[in-house]
């Protein structure tokens, strides 16, 4: 691979799930971006959605002849957070309804909602929600509690059914992913629209990592990264741009291997005293894999920084290509490449 498509594997660029962009599509294209996330909502149904999917996945990247697929995720959890809808998705019921469910229920569901998302061309979700809410904060925890994101209020709740809906998934050949590391239950405000959001109680030893300590070792293959800031954790950095964090906790003492995946790095107010180049480096340097932005109008400038640092850094150019031999991995095992 080039520079260039090296850097690339590493976004997940946002397009409408609806009604697709032409030009920001090829401004994903001309930046060789390896990912797609299918945003806001559609109603549109499984077939069209296909079509819609169908007619952008021949813009990945070609190298040596060979495709290198493009990763097509969606945000599908349930309840108020689920981007497809219409003929063939089923009305998927909030997290706190699933985690009422036996687990074994879940995990038939689940199944079954993976089977449909195979069906409109999509191969990972980002879910599913691995946070442990308090029942004493409840929905005053507004990124998840509010929105009744969470499976319970127990870590023993949470980790039973983020179990059976990844494996699920896995049952149907759809990838998911344990959000949002390393916990946003113990937060009031929300990083999407607030800055300075601070988790002042979770520690490294925490009982609300259970889920997902359980989920990677069940062997999930992405883990997406808060950026919220953990106070007893590392109080100088947000969580995505945390080495502690990602390369020390997640991948150290939790023994990850997969992909780590940014939360939106594009558009949350959490990272907007950073410039589209710094959030970047930063993610990437910290440990992170793959950048996620929600707004195509970033990735130039992020593709840029990452190739810039790359020439000037061989410990970062290092750092890349480990996270593009993590990305190609997961790839592979969604049969997105052929590598004999």
């Amino acid at each position: 691979m080039t520079t260039a498509q090296l850097a690339g594997q590493l976004l997940m660029g946002g397009i409408a799930a609806a009604h697709p962009d032409p030009a920001q599509l090829g401004t994903l294209r001309a930046n060789h971006v390896g990912s797609v996330m299918l945003t806001g909502r559609s109603t549109a149904g499984t077939s069209a959605t296909r079509g819609i999917v169908d007619g952008f996945r021949g813009q990945a990247d070609r190298v040596a002849g060979r495709q290198v697929g493009l990763l097509v995720a969606t945000d599908q959890e349930g309840g108020r957070v689920q981007v497809l809808n219409g003929p063939g998705f089923s009305a998927i019921p909030s997290g706190l309804t699933q985690g009422s469910w036996p687990a074994a229920t879940l995990r038939t569901q689940a199944a079954g909602w993976a089977q449909q998302l195979k069906a409109a061309g999509v191969n990972l979700n980002l879910a599913p929600v691995a946070d442990v809410v308090p029942a004493a904060l409840g929905a005053r925890n507004i990124p998840i509690g509010s929105f009744q994101r969470e499976y319970g209020h127990t870590a023993d709740t949470v980790t039973s059914h983020t179990s059976a809906f990844a494996a699920g998934f896995a049952q149907a050949g759809v990838m998911t992913t344990l959000k949002h590391f390393p916990g946003l239950g113990q937060v009031i405000g929300n990083t999407d629209t607030t800055a300075n959001v601070v988790d002042s109680v979770t520690t490294a030893g925490s009982s609300s990592l259970t889920p997902f300590r359980a989920g990677i070792r069940a062997g999930s293959p992405f883990v997406m990264i808060s950026s919220a800031t953990y106070a007893k954790i590392d109080p100088k950095h947000l969580a995505a741009f945390s080495p502690t964090v990602i390369d020390h906790l997640l991948r150290g003492q939790l023994g990850f291997k997969g992909v780590v995946i940014s939360d939106d790095l594009g558009n949350a107010v959490a990272v907007r005293s950073f410039s589209p180049a710094q959030r970047a480096v930063n993610f990437i340097a910290a440990g992170g894999d793959m950048i996620l932005t929600v707004r195509p109008s970033t990735v130039p400038a992020m593709a840029q920084a990452i190739q810039t640092r790359m020439r000037q850094d061989a410990s970062f150019r290092a750092k890349v290509n480990g996270s593009v031999r993590r990305i190609l991995d997961a790839k592979r095992s969604a049969g997105l490449l052929d590598c004999r």
